[in-house]
């Protein structure tokens, strides 16, 4: 990539993102893999070694960002980049980092998914930043992710607490225009200096909470003064109040319904810059709010009208016309318009405007060829002659619980399927139950829950699907896996020495794919009186495509659909031709023991 400053470069959100913190002088970056973020860390993993900095893929965010906070505390600058659901794991260290405070600067970049489109929840990290009592940004754009993330660096050190920067899936992958800056070398301001301020006993929080409280009203300052907040004048009495990446949308709605409010754009959404907001509602009559997820900047404005007796109509989430549900969009946003003037669009809408047709469904199912595939069939297979329960967890292995393998019963969060699978043993104590795990959500957050089995003596059988990577958002590198984010060689986390190590007695490894021998493995496993552990190891397909294909013999098919109906492998098609295997079949072959007709077989050269 270009780097020279003053270039115009075309780059991902997260790309920008990354790029900021190279230009402010990150010393460390560190992250765990987890869509909308992935690609920050991905980005900067490339960049490690030809800026000079510390990059890493961390075994879960918790670590992430008590990694970057160490380096902060040396007077580094450090960053940490995860997903929503990642801020719930590291909340512990982030909460007590806010008390504590940094030294060199340090920034949280936490990428919120409103839809959802890949997680479980569609929470709003501003109303965590809220109850943190710490800073938060929200970027509209590409170029505006870059400088407000190295200006974050300086609101840091300026303010010694850690400082959030929130893009929203949008903004994280939409592409745009930079304009590079210079690139600042890594550096270390001072080294760690030994201080009591660092032990977070609980004189020290009853003192510091004190400071946290106080450190709001320099955070509204030094924000009022940011270059990310302006407002854009109108030849209307009413305005709209917006924020991130719905900026843009309320821009386009405008046009298309050939209105001028005033605009108040809100790059810092918490703490609310009270006099630039204050000011702006003075001046209108009434405005409308118009954020994604949660009405957290409303909230503010509410608060502030009523503090400062303004008579300003206030509308959006709390009066009904905003939506607080899903990902904003043009059309939304001109709706929720419309709805809070209370007019219909007096032209007709352009056809650009209107809604593309629905497109058709596409049921969740694991790629041809996926060796977990294999691995569920076998355990269902002995599982379902005693009514187990399957506990799964999350990762691609998510989707074993569509049909028509139907081997997930439940799933909560990383490292739940075996906790779960250990709680609805202590009630239903004659009936199996399993939990699906894959390795880097083993190593993230699976191995204490195994320990937990151990010690509690639980008769829970524990699958490890280990396809050798972190498939799901992008074959991330993890400690079991032998190299760093940086593409070095690095030591090989031993799955079996830390089950075993861990105080598991019965553990065996498999390849999924040999079919029989995993049968067997299950039935061992799930015979055995206590915690058992079956590695299911196999190379993801998609990194590691076995040199095989196989076919459907015509003469001897008998389109009895046995492969279709227990496998939903996508390669395998039965239409007016009737049963065929497609070109996308990725030679796994575990398709070749379930056909009862001895149909399928292998393409020889």
């Amino acid at each position: 990539m270009e780097d020279k400053a003053g270039s115009r470069v075309l780059m991902m959100g997260n790309e920008a993102i990354a790029r900021g913190a190279v230009e402010a002088g990150i010393a460390v970056a560190a992250s765990y893999p987890g869509t909308p973020s992935s690609e920050i860390m991905g980005t900067l993993a490339g960049w490690a070694k030809k800026y000079g900095f510390h990059a890493e893929w961390s075994v879960n965010e918790k670590v992430a960002v008590e990694t970057a906070a160490g380096a902060s505390y040396a007077g580094a600058r450090a960053i940490a980049s995860l997903k929503q659901m990642g801020l719930n794991v590291a909340s512990d260290a982030v909460m007590s980092l806010a008390y504590i405070g940094i030294e060199g600067g340090l920034v949280l970049v936490v990428a919120d998914d409103p839809g959802p489109h890949s997680s479980q929840t569609e929470q709003d990290t501003r109303y965590f930043a809220t109850f943190a009592m710490l800073p938060v940004l929200e970027p509209s754009s590409a170029q505006e992710a870059k400088e407000m993330t190295r200006w974050a660096f300086e609101l840091s050190e300026a303010l010694r607490l850690p400082v959030l920067v929130r893009p929203t899936t949008r903004s994280s992958h939409a592409h745009g225009d930079v304009i590079l800056g210079e690139i600042t070398p890594a550096k270390v301001n001072c080294g760690f200096k030994k201080d009591p301020q660092w032990c977070i006993l609980p004189s020290l929080s009853a003192r510091k909470h004190a400071w946290l409280v106080n450190q709001q009203e320099e955070a509204k300052k030094l924000l009022a003064e940011s270059p990310f907040n302006w407002i854009e004048e109108g030849k209307a009495d009413w305005g709209v109040i917006t924020s991130g990446v719905s900026y843009n949308y309320v821009k386009e709605a405008l046009e298309l319904l050939d209105l001028t409010p005033r605009i108040l754009k809100i790059g810092t959404p918490y703490p609310l810059p009270d006099d630039l907001a204050g000011g702006f509602i003075r001046r209108t009559k009434s405005v409308i709010v118009i954020e994604e997820q949660e009405p957290v900047i409303e909230d503010q404005l509410i608060r502030l009208a009523w503090k400062e007796k303004i008579s300003a109509e206030i509308r959006g989430k709390r009066t009904g016309d905003v939506s607080r549900l899903g990902e904003f969009n043009v059309d939304r946003v001109k709706s929720f318009i419309e709805n809070s003037l209370g007019f219909m669009p007096v032209k007709p809408e352009p056809i650009s405007a209107l809604a593309p047709p629905a497109l058709p469904g596409r049921p969740p199912i694991l790629c041809a060829g996926c060796a977990h595939r294999a691995a569920f069939y076998a355990f269902k297979e002995v599982g379902k002659k005693m009514d187990a329960v399957y506990c799964g967890d999350i990762g691609c292995y998510t989707l074993g619980f569509a049909p028509p393998l139907n081997a997930e019963d439940t799933c909560l969060c990383m490292g739940a399927g075996i906790t779960i699978a250990y709680g609805l043993s202590l009630i239903e104590k004659e009936r199996p139950h399993l939990a699906f795990i894959g390795d880097s959500t083993f190593l993230h957050a699976g191995m204490t829950g195994l320990l937990n089995l151990v010690y509690n003596k639980a008769n829970v059988t524990v699958v490890i699907l280990d396809n050798e990577t972190t498939a799901m958002t992008g074959f991330q590198a993890h400690p079991g896996v032998g190299v760093s984010a940086t593409g070095d060689p690095a030591p090989k986390a031993d799955l079996e020495k830390i089950v075993r190590g861990l105080g598991v007695e019965h553990v065996e490894t498999v390849n999924p794919n040999h079919l029989q021998a995993t049968i067997e493995a299950a039935e061992r496993a799930l015979a055995y009186n206590g915690p058992a552990v079956v590695i299911a190891r196999a190379p993801c397909v998609n990194k590691n495509r076995p040199d095989k294909n196989f076919f459907i013999d015509k003469e001897e098919c008998t389109e009895c659909a046995i492969c279709i109906e227990e496998l939903g492998c996508p390669s395998i098609i039965k239409d007016a031709a009737g049963v065929t295997i497609a070109d996308t079949c990725a030679g796994c072959g575990v398709c070749v023991p379930i056909c009862p007709s001895e149909a399928i077989k292998e393409v020889t050269p």
